[in-house]
């Protein structure tokens, strides 16, 4: 069994799939994509899929190490991007090639229920209680939303008294028995941060997601 053929297919408004078929007709996909640099990442499945049309798809780890490791310039998010949608595609062919669920050749399932959380805006306060009354209404023990609408990485109080109001008018709807996750989207700088996660704390978000962009992380204090 060879790789005969590697595409990609661009939704909008920001997502990436990529689809590979081998010789003998088993297709796997994946998701390739960084948001906001799809077309990016569409280049670098290309030029990956030099190095795998003809290769035996079943040598995943191998090809893992090759495409990871084998230039001099290693790692970034588009490169790890690519990488990955191509070694999820690459399992989905192995798990049928095997007739067994994926999850088999990685050890095992840990378990037979998953909790779900579902999206609900969260840009204005009174969004946020209809949206929240929605998911509750639908069965959703726990809802993520919206920290921040546009703001500068520097918040001001009457950015993080938005934030309170909003996550606490989520709150207001979900009581004590359900949860609420918040997502900051990247869009503070370190300093304002840890003061925002403060500010909320009395609201006990289940967590909170993208504090900060991914690549101020390492520069920040310990």
């Amino acid at each position: 069994m060879r790789i005969a053929r590697i595409e990609t297919f661009q939704v909008p408004p920001r997502w990436l799939f990529c689809r590979i078929e081998t010789d003998d007709g088993l297709v796997g996909w994946g998701e390739p994509v960084v948001e906001g640099r799809a077309e990016v990442v569409r280049t670098a499945v290309e030029v990956a899929a030099e190095h795998l049309i003809g290769a035996d798809p079943l040598r995943i780890e191998d090809h893992w190490q090759v495409l990871s490791k084998g230039g001099f310039y290693r790692g970034g998010p588009i490169l790890s991007s690519a990488v990955a949608g191509i070694d999820q595609a690459l399992w989905d062919i192995a798990g049928q090639a095997y007739g067994v669920p994926v999850y088999a050749l990685l050890g095992g399932p840990v378990r037979d229920r998953v909790r779900m959380y579902t999206w609900v805006g969260g840009d204005e306060p009174a969004e946020i209680t209809d949206s929240v009354g929605a998911a509750v209404a639908a069965g959703f023990t726990a809802v993520k939303m919206n920290g921040f609408g546009r703001i500068g990485r520097a918040a001001t109080v009457a950015d993080l008294a938005g934030l309170v109001d909003r996550v606490g008018a989520a709150r207001a709807v979900l009581g004590d028995e359900r949860d609420v996750a918040v997502d900051f989207h990247g869009r503070v700088a370190w300093p304002t941060a840890p003061r925002a996660i403060a500010a909320i704390a009395d609201l006990h978000p289940l967590f909170v997601e993208e504090p900060l962009p991914p690549s101020t992380v390492t520069s920040c204090p310990g």
